[in-house]
């Protein structure tokens, strides 16, 4: 596999901290719905595979090793042909290539790790962690005023610049000026396509859904197994309730 590195590198001190919600001109910004593709296979192998490409470089995924990988379907020479660029073994955790002071020397602090990260936004937002990054990868746009030339609808003055701009494009958000409680808030209406990206919009959508849920399974890999466990254990109990409530009727039937 061809190793993409994305333009620049991570300056900030948090990818994914901070309100999940929009300050864009005052206004709170409509977090939209991630696919729920943790069940996928296909998706979550290529949502491994843009995370390496795109996201390795500069974060950390230390809680996951390479070897797990084999659980969404990859063998271990999958891995190590395709998605190790910085060990030679399978065992490693998923460290990033970037040096830690480097980092904290450039940019001031350390690009967060990311093994957690849709748990972590789940509990910090109140609202799914998924739906919040699948809504943040997309909301990009060129903003000359920044250090980085990047804003982000969702997180405003976020210090990360646009990892998967050459596969989005540039664009700019269109706001309308609307009065609400005596005063002026702008509302966003919509995207503006400054230059094309190499995918279309409905591809790089579905792209930053397979890595989104790349991220979800990675933050819990047994979630699916727990889900699957809990089903069988509702089904157990619903039969062995019914199977006590008729014992239960057996017995007391000749009591008066």
């Amino acid at each position: 596999m061809k190793r993409w590195i994305a333009t620049g590198l991570v300056a900030l001190g948090a990818m994914f901290g901070a309100s999940g919600a929009l300050h864009a001109a005052g206004t709170k910004f409509p977090i939209d719905k991630a696919p729920r593709l943790t069940n996928d296979l296909a998706a979550l192998q290529n949502g491994a595979k843009i995370f390496v490409n795109y996201c390795l470089s500069c974060h950390s995924a230390s809680f996951v090793r390479y070897n797990r990988l084999t659980e969404i379907g990859l063998t271990e020479k999958q891995i190590k042909e395709n998605l190790m660029f910085t060990t030679d073994k399978v065992g490693d955790p998923m460290i990033s290539a970037i040096d830690p002071k480097q980092a904290k020397a450039w940019f001031g602090a350390q690009p967060p790790d990311l093994s957690l990260v849709a748990r972590s936004r789940a509990a910090q937002l109140g609202y799914s962690g998924a739906d919040y990054l699948y809504t943040l990868l997309r909301g990009y746009y060129r903003d000359p005023n920044r250090p980085t030339g990047w804003n982000n609808v969702v997180f405003h003055n976020i210090g990360m610049p646009h990892p998967l701009w050459e596969l989005q494009g540039e664009r700019k958000p269109v706001f309308e000026k609307v009065s609400s409680h005596d005063r002026d808030v702008e509302v966003f209406r919509g995207w503006e396509v400054v230059k094309p990206g190499t995918l279309s919009e409905a591809e790089y959508d579905r792209t930053i859904a397979d890595l989104v849920a790349f991220l979800e399974w990675m933050s819990e890999p047994v979630k699916n197994d727990r889900i699957r466990l809990g089903v069988w254990v509702l089904i157990f109990l619903g039969v062995l309730t019914v199977v006590a409530w008729r014992l239960n009727a057996a017995y007391w039937k000749d009591v008066k």
